[in-house]
């Protein structure tokens, strides 16, 4: 439950950033194995900016993708190094490669500022479950924004991820061992 979990553990704001750029369109052990690999080599905005983009390809190669993101991970490396790290979602969403979703991760999990970060899974449980209605996970994260209590919005992308790995699957969701199966839209529709 929400309420009985404790104090949530706010991590570096550009390690998270990075790590959120990695993650993109890959599984999260994916996305773990390249953050360390990189992160061990290049522990700053500063040494990920002088990096040799070939050699940030080589560690982050794990994540997929790997050329494009190790472009925008020297590039966001660069910005940040000149500029330091941007705090506020509008500054965030100006660096390359940064959408809303990138965005609203860094406030939560890096600054602990209240946001909802809306991935595949937010956006598929929300709409399974009828609490939204939406074709888009920017249309999702507005109607959750207004349906929720501010007070729940940190934990709410985390939750609905390892709910959404473990319970409601993309493919065959396990629904009999869903606690929310009766008040589900996508069960009631089975």
């Amino acid at each position: 439950m929400v309420g009985e979990r404790e104090p949530y553990a706010f991590k570096n704001p550009f390690r998270v950033l990075i790590t959120t750029v990695l993650s993109q369109r890959t599984r999260d052990e994916n996305t773990r194995r390249a953050a360390v690999k990189l992160f061990s080599k290049y522990s700053t905005p500063k040494a990920l900016s002088k990096a040799p983009v070939s050699r940030v390809e080589f560690l982050i190669k794990d994540s997929g993708f790997y050329r494009v993101k190790a472009r925008r991970v020297k590039e966001i490396a660069q910005h940040v190094a000149v500029h330091g790290m941007p705090e506020t979602f509008d500054e965030l969403m100006k660096l390359p490669g940064v959408g809303r979703k990138t965005a609203n991760c860094v406030l939560v999990y890096g600054y602990g500022v209240p946001a909802i970060p809306v991935d595949v899974h937010v956006h598929r449980i929300s709409n399974r479950l009828g609490l939204v209605c939406t074709k888009s996970p920017e249309q999702t994260e507005m109607e959750l924004m207004n349906l929720l209590p501010e007070r729940y919005w940190l934990e709410l992308n985390e939750l609905l991820v390892k709910f959404g790995q473990r319970i409601c699957k993309p493919v065959k969701p396990s629904c009999s061992e869903c606690m929310l199966r009766i008040d589900c839209d996508y069960y009631k529709s089975l």
